[in-house]
């Protein structure tokens, strides 16, 4: 049978039912997003219906109660949370202390490179972050001309979930603004990345020179619907 090259690079799938299908319990996700901005409502939507348990989610933050990574919370289907931020939400404070959900917190640089680090085929980093800290509990510390590093370990998740404003069949991806924080990082990352985006384009509508991630990091990719874009907090100037 003749190669297809269209047909290879075409990786478009019907919908988040059908990107997320071989994800199965005891997996480990990283999950794009920062703040409630840039996040894979839809494929977050698509495992609340399956039902899936016992993850570990690796993300920024856990979203709130009632929207991102705190719907699966709601549904008690992360077993362990590795993020950076996880304030304004009730159930994951609730869960924390109560000693259902474990918790790793870790810089939000160290996050950033750790997931870097992954998408790289890097094993580890050192880092001065945490250096002195209950982070750097139980962990390598090595000196570099008189200063101490941690040694970080990179990610290694099954799946990469994230969410663009623009693709193409390809899954080539744009981000836009905020959204472009963690969502590159975390698409290089997985072994197996899922991109749901706003907009889904044919090959050769994205300009080149504005693309973020290249499609090379993404396994498959679906246009979204009914995405809520919350803003986290509105501060509005009062009149002078």
């Amino acid at each position: 049978m003749p190669f297809d090259l269209k047909s290879e690079m075409n990786k478009v799938v019907k919908n988040a039912d059908e990107a997320i299908k071989n994800i199965s319990d005891n997996m480990t996700l990283l999950l794009g997003g920062f703040g409630l901005c840039g996040i894979p409502e839809n494929c977050i939507n698509a495992l609340v219906k399956k039902g899936i348990k016992n993850l570990t989610c690796i993300s920024n933050n856990a979203g709130v109660d009632d929207f991102g990574i705190g719907l699966m919370l709601q549904q008690k289907q992360v077993k362990k949370m590795i993020s950076s931020y996880v304030g304004e939400n009730e159930e994951f404070e609730r869960q924390m202390l109560s000693g259902e959900l474990e918790v790793e917190l870790i810089p939000q640089g160290t996050l950033a490179t750790r997931a870097l680090a992954a998408g790289y085929g890097m094993p580890a980093i050192f880092t001065p972050a945490g250096v002195g800290t209950e982070v750097a509990i139980g962990k390598e510390t090595r000196d570099f001309n008189g200063k101490t590093y941690l040694m970080e370990y990179a990610f290694e998740a099954d799946f990469a979930i994230v969410k663009a404003w623009k693709g193409d069949t390809h899954g080539n991806l744009i981000f836009r603004a905020t959204s472009r924080n963690f969502n590159p990082l975390m698409a290089m990352a997985g072994k197996y990345t899922i991109a749901e985006v706003e907009e889904l384009v044919e090959p050769g509508e994205l300009d080149p020179n504005q693309i973020h991630t290249p499609g090379i990091y993404v396994n498959c990719i679906f246009q979204g619907t009914n995405y809520e874009k919350r803003i986290e907090q509105r501060t509005v100037r009062g009149k002078i």
